[in-house]
């Protein structure tokens, strides 16, 4: 690797790495890149990787120092890059994108096809779009982008599509997709539309392909067809592309104009950010929390997190001072706080989790929530009793090794406030995200501090009860 001539760059390839964990078979290669961008031969390393496939310069990158991926990035040419950059994970590709990058991104961006660009710059992060689409203003089409909200259907739809009006025939629409192959990598669906470009049907590419020549469109295609209007929230396109198998799904204007579809990669990708985005809500982490965010967005994404459950948290601490008589009296029923405790919010993230799931999937709808519900009671009920009557039984094996006073009371007392604990906390579990579903609030925000925190104090409420009742009456 001295000289860097063309001969000698050749025996340096890259042996695609299909999981986490780095192949050592790359690690030759990985020095040979480092020591040719440490001797500032940029003409060599360019020339070498534009052999490689985009994902395997990418895998190369991630495996570089920060500092040796930025340069690098910066010295590949045009598409390469542009390829380069749509395969890499979004938090890694922020990284990459500083100020000098993003001049670079925009000289790229102005001299493509609008609808390229567009489609580019759906493989961006939304911050990092919204960037690059102020430093285009010229631009109509990709400015476009930026007027629809956040996480709709608007913002993440393809604008390259294959749509005929009704009479023309099956010949002619193979003919267009013939024509479109190159502009557009997979069609899977023809778009029929009226004289005034109203959304009216689709047809399968199988069926045009299988049909005679001259039979007219509007003779095979589908009537029945399923849009969403530009302003729809990206996870309703995601459940509706599910619940009814669609591969593609249209997206109209307010008038009924088709103006774009979502692709199958785009609904990969937003059931991804979804995911995501719940996981981390369920956390008590904010939903936009990256693993490159600063120290003060780390704080402002988790503090108010915290201290909500610092409030809980309060509150239960609250209900225990009030009952320090009762616990003075019998210390041993600070013994079971915890188990309480543990039990309701085990029983709650049970119930919320699945409830969750259930909206996210469209599996649990409106006519089927009251039976849902009285499902979840009956289970709740069912486990609560089974965990009381264990604690109760252990309760009473305890009392044979160690004293207790009135055993069968502290039995029966702590028995019952499991059986009422797991039955409430699983009830409020379960409807908290159909209430806060109901008035546009993520549900998965139920997963997280709130229930956690408002079973603790139901949870430590109900034990007191049931102590001062049974056992202490």
């Amino acid at each position: 690797m001295s000289s860097g001539t063309a001969s000698e760059l050749d025996p340096v390839t890259w042996t695609r790495e299909t999981s986490q964990e780095p192949l050592e078979a790359n690690d030759l290669a990985l020095k040979a890149v480092r020591d040719m961008i440490k001797a500032g031969r940029r003409t060599q390393i360019v020339e070498l990787l534009k052999r490689w496939d985009p994902i395997d310069v990418m895998q190369l990158l991630t495996r570089l120092r920060l500092k040796q991926a930025r340069k690098l990035f910066q010295w590949l040419p045009a598409n390469p890059s542009i390829k380069v950059v749509a395969e890499l994970r979004p938090e890694f590709r922020s990284i990459l994108m500083e100020e000098s990058t993003l001049d670079q991104f925009r000289d790229i961006l102005a001299g493509l096809d609008p609808e390229d660009a567009i489609e580019i710059l759906n493989e961006f992060p939304d911050d990092v779009a919204d960037e690059l689409i102020a430093r285009l203003p010229d631009l109509e089409d990709i400015a476009t982008r930026g007027t629809y909200a956040d996480d709709t259907a608007g913002r993440v739809m393809a604008r390259k599509f294959v749509a005929l009006r009704e009479d023309c025939t099956a010949g002619e629409a193979v003919e267009q997709m013939r024509e479109e192959a190159d502009r557009i990598r997979r069609i899977f669906t023809v778009y029929v539309t009226d004289a005034d470009g109203r959304l009216i049907g689709t047809a399968e590419v199988g069926k045009l392909l299988l049909a005679r020549d001259d039979v007219p469109l509007k003779d095979i295609m589908n009537r029945d067809v399923i849009a969403v209007s530009a302003d729809t929230d990206q996870e309703e396109v995601l459940r509706l592309a599910r619940k009814r198998d669609m591969r593609t799904v249209p997206v109209v204007s307010g008038e009924g104009h088709l103006i774009g579809r979502i692709t199958p990669k785009q609904l990969t990708r937003i059931a991804a950010d979804e995911a995501n985005e719940d996981m981390l809500l369920m956390s008590g982490v904010s939903g936009e929390a990256r693993s490159d965010d600063t120290v003060f967005r780390i704080v402002r994404g988790r503090l108010p997190w915290l201290l909500a459950g610092l409030v809980g948290a309060s509150v239960a601490a609250t209900v225990v001072g009030s009952y320090e008589d009762q616990l003075a009296e019998a210390a041993i029923l600070a013994a079971f706080i915890p188990v309480t405790m543990s039990m309701a919010g085990n029983a709650g993230l049970q119930a919320s989790a699945v409830a969750v799931q259930g909206i996210a999937t469209g599996a649990l709808w409106s006519g089927d929530i009251v039976f849902r519900l009285f499902k979840e009671f009956l289970a709740a009920l069912i486990n609560g009793a089974i965990a009381g009557s264990l604690l109760g039984i252990l309760v009473l094996v305890a009392s044979l090794i160690v004293p207790l006073e009135a055993p069968e009371r502290l039995a029966l007392a702590t028995s019952l406030s499991l059986l009422c604990v797991t039955t409430l906390a699983a009830m409020v579990g379960a409807t908290v995200p159909i209430v806060l579903d109901r008035i546009g609030i993520d549900p998965a925000m139920a997963i997280g501090v709130f229930i956690t925190s408002s079973n603790d104090v139901l949870g430590v409420l109900i034990f007191f009860l049931m102590a001062t009742t049974f056992y202490m009456a």
